[in-house]
């Protein structure tokens, strides 16, 4: 597989968590700043992803995506806006990174 659709991937993950974290930052929309580079943020992610489907399955590239967004998200939660995670959250993120390695890793619907 051709390593700029992994860079795509990776792209569209990178902003997607950035626009994530912008959409808390704008505070509901109520704040210009963030809204629009959530706004961007999402539309060059959702423009990579489109890319990184070209070779990647819909199901394995969105379950890379969600995964490892909602870690680096939990990530960013906790260190840049103080939310606290218990075990049973960080027990339930290792399971997704571990459910995201397994299809890597194991997976034969997915080609490296």
């Amino acid at each position: 597989m051709n390593p700029l659709t992994w860079a795509a991937l990776a792209g569209a993950i990178g902003l997607e968590v950035a626009g994530t974290t912008m959409l808390q930052m704008s505070q509901q929309f109520t704040r210009p700043w963030p809204t629009l580079g959530m706004g961007l943020c999402y539309l060059i992610a959702f423009y990579l992803l489109s890319i990184a489907l070209k070779q990647i399955p819909v199901g394995l590239a969105y379950a890379i995506w969600s995964g490892l967004g909602v870690v680096m998200i939990a990530a960013i939660g906790a260190v840049l806006f103080k939310q606290k995670l218990d075990l049973p959250a960080i027990a339930g993120l290792a399971m997704i990174v571990g459910g995201v390695l397994v299809i890597n890793l194991f997976s034969r619907s997915v080609s490296h």
